[in-house]
């Protein structure tokens, strides 16, 4: 029965900073150093680069859709200002970018970051993006299922590894926001 542990060997994220992206060693390493438990409790496992996409990942590694969560990079705009946002939503769901997250950061139009931006801005990979060690100030917005989840696999900011957390405790991240993001399932 797939879980959230799947079949990885995950060990302390905190150990093993040559497991993720610099800014998210970082991160860790400042939560471990404020007492933030969350965060800091992080684990992380290597994987193979190449089963890094969210449906590839959980096959291989027989880890549950449901306790998977995507980090994707918006870019709204207003009056010729571009604003960037971290949205966490489950695998299992889709994202109302156009409609709550819009109208959460005020912006007039919205769309997925480019590419490039959403890579040279964060500094990490793309499909390895996670909210932890994201640029200070960028709102991130968790959708209220991935806070009520338990475990998630998350990215590590590389595409080599995964992150495995509490969903609460990204609701504890300085800019997060919790909402109710998911589109209804059809």
């Amino acid at each position: 029965m797939p879980s959230a542990r799947g079949t990885l060997d995950w060990s302390p994220a905190a150990s093993h900073p040559e497991l993720v992206a610099p800014s998210v060693a970082d991160a860790l390493a400042a939560a471990d150093g404020n007492g933030d438990s969350g965060i800091a409790a992080a684990e992380v496992a290597p994987i193979d680069a190449t089963l890094a996409d969210t449906e590839v990942f959980c096959a291989a590694y027989d880890v549950a859709l449901e306790a998977s969560a995507n980090c994707v990079i918006v870019a709204g705009k207003r009056a010729g200002e571009t604003t960037y946002a971290a949205v966490m939503i489950l695998a299992t769901d889709r994202a109302d970018i156009n409609g709550v997250v819009r109208k959460h950061l005020g912006v007039r139009k919205i769309s997925f970051a480019p590419h490039d931006d959403a890579v040279s801005l964060t500094g990490m990979e793309f499909g390895g993006i996670t909210p932890i060690g994201l640029p200070a100030g960028w709102p991130i917005l968790v959708d209220a299922a991935v806070v009520g989840a338990g475990a998630v696999v998350i990215g590590s900011g590389v595409r080599g590894s995964k992150l495995l957390v509490d969903g609460a405790a990204l609701a504890q991240l300085p800019t997060a926001e919790v909402l109710d993001l998911a589109l209804p399932h059809p």
